[in-house]
This record gives structure tokens, sequence and C-alpha cells, in this order.
């Protein structure tokens, strides 16, 4: 099995390389620095590193490097800083998820490719009658006006929801909603939810990056994992 992994150099990103390059897995990363992975998964004889800015890439050469990809992975966000925030590109998620997605129609593969794209409780399930208090929702709305960020991760869940959809016979796809993300040398217990069993604005949780990777590797490899969650937006919070 091959996975294209975008984000691969960000902080959960290169976990979960190191996740699916120690189950065995192959894997195809499209980065812009790869001296920003680790050297013993730079120089993993599984690992096959695409130099590229991802949205700079032509369609054609997009189509190429999700060719023969049984999954593809996003691990994507904004950098912590103004220019990250509230610079271009704005729609980094939404706009990779989109294109990464017409790329693998275009291929027409035999079998459906599987899409994981790393979110957060931020975002609500649509899908779903997800509690909400007023709080969380005004809360919501004023970030999702103010963070490009917020609006990005909606836009891009949406875009899976809604165009891609639960019967799309070329794209699987699940969402998967980390809270308050920690850092954490090993994978520890972890329950993983349909939706959020707590507030994620005025009662978080915690969740590994680790712990994210882990859970996004079980989705790509074990059938089992992917048939629970497929077309869904499961929640991962670290086990008290």
């Amino acid at each position: 099995m091959t996975t294209l992994v975008v984000g691969a150099t960000g902080a959960t990103g290169r976990l979960l390389v190191e996740q699916l390059l120690t189950r065995g897995e192959n894997v195809r990363a499209i980065v812009r620095s790869p001296d920003s992975l680790p050297e013993a998964v730079r120089n993993h004889p599984n690992l096959s590193v695409i130099q590229a800015s991802l949205l700079e890439l032509s369609d054609a050469e997009m189509v190429q490097h999700v060719a023969d990809c049984d999954a593809v992975a996003s691990c994507l966000g904004h950098n912590l800083t103004l220019k990250g925030i509230f610079g271009p590109p704005r729609r980094l998620v939404t706009d990779a998820t989109r294109r990464l997605c017409q790329a693998i129609q275009a291929n027409q593969p035999d079998s459906p490719t599987k899409f994981v794209l790393m979110n957060t409780t931020g975002n609500r399930n649509r899908d779903l009658d997800e509690p909400t208090s007023i709080g969380q929702k005004v809360v919501i709305g004023l970030l999702r006006h103010l963070l490009p960020p917020q609006a990005d991760n909606e836009e891009a869940a949406d875009y899976l929801r809604t165009q891609i959809g639960q019967n799309d016979g070329v794209i699987e796809w699940a969402v998967v909603r980390p809270d308050g993300l920690t850092n954490m040398a090993q994978v520890s217990e972890y329950t993983v939810h349909p939706s959020p069993i707590r507030n994620p604005i005025f009662d978080a949780g915690t969740t590994s990056r680790i712990n994210v990777a882990h859970f996004m590797a079980e989705l790509i490899i074990n059938e089992d994992t992917w048939r629970t969650w497929q077309g869904q937006m499961p929640v991962i919070y670290n086990r008290e």
C-alpha cells in the first residue's frame, strides 16, 4: 500500500509518516524542504519525497503524484504566526483537499482511494445533530470571521461531506477531529467518538499528536477501523 502524505513536515504529519513507515508501508510525501524531515525518516527506503509547494503544482503534476496511491492523508495546517494565520494561502487546507480529490478522480483508480483529513473539534459535523451551547456558537462564529484557519478547516471538511459525499465511488473519506493538541513521545490509550463528548471551547480535552498519527495510520491500514469511520468525522481524545 502506498500513501501520499501532505503536511508531512508538520508536527503531526511527520509522526504519521513515521507510523506508516514503521508498519512497512510505502509513503510518498510532498514537502517544500526535505531537510525538515527527521534524518531517519528522510533516508528510509520506503519513503519517496517530492520537493514542491503543494498548491503551486500544476493539475497534471497533481494527477501524477496521486497516481497509484491507495490513500491520501492531509495533515496540513496554518503556522501559528501572524503571517501563517492571516497571510496567503488563506484556504490552504480547502484548496489542497479539493485539488487532491480532483486529481484522484482524474485518475479513475480501479478501487476507491481513502482520503484522511486532519481537522479539529472546533468544527462540528453538520451531518449530525451535534449539540452546541450558545456560548460555543458565539465563539466559533467569531473565530470563523476573524481567523482564516477556522473557516478553512470547516470548508475543507464540508467539501468532503457535500462535494464528495458518501457514494462517490472513487474517493472514500474520513475527517479526524482531535481536541487540544499536546506532544507526547509515545502512543498512549485513546478513545474515539462520532461527536465531541466535551465542549471544545469551554471544556476541551487533550489529544496527543502521536495518538492522532496512530489513529490516522489505523484508518489507512486497518480495514475494520476504516469501515467503522468511513464517511464520518471521528473525534479522538487521550484516555484520562
